[in-house]
């Protein structure tokens, strides 16, 4: 059953609780959907009994006019051997990222639950991945998710320095080339910020979601 998600979600989210818009349901396809089109995601509190949804204060957002790909991991970019794909082994990516907490995270926060809806979702083509290989041998890559023309990223990891960079730099150039202007990444980290990323607040980001969403993009990837 589709959760009754609020249509302003900057109205009806709660800041004393990071931005809390409801909580209860699963992470089904038509919630995950509904959700993302909304500008909210699931973000489950490990002391939480059930799966609460937020569309937090503040978004971290990258401007892809606003890339900045400094001298050094352009040249790993230019000399790089690694493979690079889309959509090749998304659950083990996301396998990955849950093994790699991000900085001052544990990452538990990717629980069976959400494996399984986003798996799903992938299977149903709204979420998509992207690997970087060496040989036959995953390095590094990231995973998110596309409705209406919007990507959110949702996480990324490598075992090989600049790896999880360089699918990211894949990401942008694939989005850029379909048109988009905005790829949202949710939280602000000092590696997303040096590469461009900025925060902005929710009633901004609601606009530029807005702004996209009219385009009435399909956003397409590899296999």
């Amino acid at each position: 059953m589709l959760l009754p998600f609020p249509a302003d979600p900057d109205a009806a989210a709660d800041d004393s609780l990071e931005g809390l818009v409801l909580a209860g349901g699963a992470a089904t396809v038509e919630n995950l959907v509904a959700a993302y089109s909304l500008g909210i995601f699931p973000w489950p509190v490990p002391e939480w009994p059930v799966l609460p949804w937020f569309c937090p204060p503040r978004r971290g957002i990258l401007r892809l006019e606003r890339l900045h790909v400094g001298r050094s991991l352009a040249r790993v970019q230019r000399q790089s051997t690694w493979r690079i794909s889309f959509n090749e082994a998304f659950e083990q990516v996301m396998r990955a990222c849950r093994q790699q907490p991000r900085p001052g995270q544990d990452g538990t926060w990717i629980t069976p639950q959400l494996l399984r809806g986003y798996t799903a979702l992938h299977q149903a083509g709204y979420a998509h991945s992207v690997e970087v290989w060496e040989g036959p041998t995953l390095v590094g890559g990231l995973y998110g998710v596309a409705v209406q023309g919007v990507f959110a990223g949702e996480s990324m990891f490598h075992y090989r320095p600049n790896a999880s960079k360089l699918a990211l730099l894949a990401l942008t150039d694939a989005l850029r080339r379909q048109g988009v202007g905005l790829l949202d990444i949710q939280q602000l980290t000092p590696h997303l910020a040096a590469l461009g990323a900025e925060e902005v607040s929710r009633h901004e980001f609601l606009a530029l979601l807005a702004h996209e969403q009219a385009a009435g993009r399909t956003l397409h990837f590899g296999a």
